[in-house]
């Protein structure tokens, strides 16, 4: 499924990114500010903000080497950061919908606590 990433940025929707993170074929980095992240995202996904991978923030160090599906909300800023890793090298993708569309799928999601977590609309 990553060969679309040879050309570029490619899209999952939330369905294959779940798979293909929750397999551990890729790691999720979720690119949305901390009071969205603290609100819900999806259990196992890192954090990054869009922002800092912009400024030229290294990756965690549990992305070295591997695949990245990165999701937003809606996903225009994990579009944006897909592409932004892609020009550094890094194979990436990112969710169609992002974290709402995640949540409409009935996906897992989990709050700053460890319980249930929402999306912020």
């Amino acid at each position: 499924m990553f060969s679309l990433l040879r050309r570029g940025p490619g899209r999952f929707t939330p369905h294959q990114a779940h798979q293909q993170t929750s397999d551990g074929t890729a790691v999720l980095l979720d690119v949305r500010e901390t009071p969205e992240w603290n609100a819900g995202h999806a259990p196992g996904a890192l954090h990054l903000h869009l922002s800092r991978l912009m400024a030229g923030a290294p990756l965690p160090a549990a992305v070295e080497g591997r695949p990245v599906v990165t999701i937003c909300r809606s996903g225009h800023r994990s579009q944006q950061a897909a592409k932004l890793l892609t020009g550094r090298g890094v194979q990436a993708t990112d969710v169609t919908g992002g974290m709402t569309a995640w949540a409409r799928a009935g996906l897992p999601v989990t709050g700053g606590r460890g319980d249930s977590g929402g999306v912020i609309a």
